[in-house]
């Protein structure tokens, strides 16, 4: 039986990393963790887990409907993470659309209440 490797690109089989979160057997122990399951979900569609995982205070401003316009109308290549710091992860998201790549740079800003991480709000620099 073959393994199908993570989206985030952290070189795990899917099963041995996001998959556990995304089933919530358990949440991401770091806000760079909550990143990688994020970028998988967006990569698998998991609008759900996207909504759960935006913290409270902001999660009116992130539509159902487009969430999922923007996971499934692009084909998601690599995550690159380019710096991880407490409640900061600045992260490139390479992605296909239109047979055009494009890259998604962002420095996202996470929050953790009651043991777990939450996505508030991104800084995009492109």
């Amino acid at each position: 039986m073959s393994q199908i490797l993570c989206p985030c690109t952290s070189g795990l089989n899917y099963t041995d990393c996001c998959k556990i979160y995304h089933q919530n057997e358990t949440v991401p122990s770091t806000a760079e963790a909550l990143m990688r399951s994020r970028y998988s979900a967006y990569a698998l569609h998991l609008i759900a887990y996207l909504i759960d995982t935006t913290h409270p205070s902001t999660r009116h401003l992130h539509q159902k409907g487009a969430i999922r316009d923007w996971a499934t109308n692009n084909i998601w290549l690599k995550l690159e993470i380019c710096s991880a710091n407490g409640c900061t992860v600045e992260f490139k998201a390479y992605y296909e659309n239109n047979k055009q790549l494009h890259i998604h740079h962002e420095r996202s800003t996470f929050s953790c209440e009651e043991e777990r991480w939450y996505y508030v709000s991104g800084e995009y620099f492109n």
